[in-house]
């Protein structure tokens, strides 16, 4: 007897693709979710199977079902040809640089980059021969001036980092390809669901899935998805580089991915009530927030992007640094820690200043990053408002 053919599967729209990529019960015994691989050996059946290479996993370093199961989620959710994990969005990003770049090369970096990505590029790449030259992110077609012949990759992070300065991908990803470069993305504060790499000029988009994907502060990955022949370099190099995630972290992406769409709005909302009551606040001077009208990157934004998180700073008064940690140090809805994306609220003093080299930081009072968790609105704005009666208190 013929089984019934099932219907084509329909089209799904973006809360609901997070929930069933990357997963097949049918495959599991009906368990839900993909289970977790743990393994470095996998055996072939026969010598000529083995030095054919003709099975889906070879061994352990090059990826596993459970890999697989992220990648393939991921890899549709942004609309790429090719996924790839790192133990690390740091690594994804060295990894993605890497595959463009050779002895004499040249790269365009974002000024307002993630602190790290500036390091790799002042540390290693120059050991290797490769130039890099940092520019204004909001600096858009106006790129083509920077443009060498020996030009590899623009890499570009949309909005910046810590100061959310939002670029013209469309515009820099014209220049770039008419010069011959890839344009590399940072897309870990937008994710695939708020933001659509391949339609706006990017050729490779980066995620920390550490951040919102994972989403519980408890698991560090990467992800790299590339589209055209940008995914053939991506490819050789990650594995030449040997990069493999472990197995649990993998797995516990997966599952905070499946409750990314609810999350991200939760996070959205709470985010831009609270940058509005900070707006009324007679301690804060300035919101940085693309999704907040009046955002120096909001037309930008409004036009690219779908939506925001819960990730903005904002520039309080002068107030002498012993007042600014009377008010951190007593917080308690608000930790004080590096990363973000995870279901808890954070806040972090930074200073823009000595990682720009093309652009200029300057503010007349201390900057925080906060990061809007999943706690009640009203619990974080009475942690804040008590931290800002400490530091009145302490000024």
């Amino acid at each position: 007897m013929k089984e019934p053919q099932k219907p084509p599967k329909q089209s799904r729209r973006p809360d609901t693709e997070v929930v069933e990529l990357g997963r097949n019960p049918a495959e599991q015994f009906g368990f839900v979710n993909t289970p977790v691989y743990r393994g470095s050996t996998v055996l072939f059946p026969t010598m000529e199977s083995l030095e054919a290479l003709d099975q889906q996993y070879v061994y352990g370093r090059r990826g596993t079902p459970t890999q697989q199961a992220l990648q393939d989620a991921i890899c549709a959710l942004e609309g790429g040809s090719l996924t790839l994990l790192t133990p690390s969005g740091l690594s994804a990003i060295t990894a993605s640089l890497l595959a463009f770049t050779k002895t004499g090369a040249h790269v365009l970096v974002s000024d307002s980059v993630y602190g790290p990505t500036r390091r790799f590029c002042d540390n290693v790449l120059t050991q290797f021969g490769v130039e890099t030259t940092y520019y204004d992110p909001l600096i858009g077609g106006d790129i083509a001036q920077l443009m060498r012949a020996e030009t590899t990759a623009v890499f570009t992070e949309s909005p910046g980092s810590l100061t959310f300065e939002v670029q013209d991908l469309p515009a820099i990803g014209e220049a770039a390809h008419a010069n011959g470069a890839v344009v590399i993305l940072d897309n870990t504060w937008a994710t695939p669901l708020y933001f659509k790499p391949f339609s706006h000029g990017v050729d490779v988009s980066i995620q920390s899935a550490t951040k919102y994907i994972g989403g519980h502060a408890d698991a560090l990955l990467g992800t790299i998805t590339a589209v055209g022949s940008a995914a053939e370099q991506v490819h050789a190099c990650h594995g030449d580089l040997g990069l493999c995630p472990g197995s649990e972290d993998v797995f516990l992406s997966l599952r905070g991915l499946r409750t990314l769409g609810a999350r991200l709005e939760r996070h959205a909302r709470s985010a831009l009530e609270l940058a509005h009551w900070l707006k009324g606040r007679e301690e804060v001077i300035d919101i940085i927030y693309p999704a907040l009208e009046g955002d120096a990157g909001h037309a930008i934004w409004s036009r690219d992007f779908s939506g925001a998180p819960g990730l903005f700073s904002i520039v309080l008064k002068p107030v002498p640094k012993k007042a600014l940690a009377a008010m951190l140090d007593g917080l308690e809805v608000f930790g004080m820690g590096y990363s973000w994306g995870g279901y808890e609220s954070l806040i972090l003093p930074f200073d823009a200043a000595p990682v720009r080299s093309a652009t200029t930081w300057a503010t007349e009072g201390p900057a925080l990053r906060l990061h809007v968790g999943l706690e009640d609105i009203r619990d974080m704005q009475q942690d804040l408002h008590l931290g800002f009666e400490r530091m009145a208190a302490s000024s």
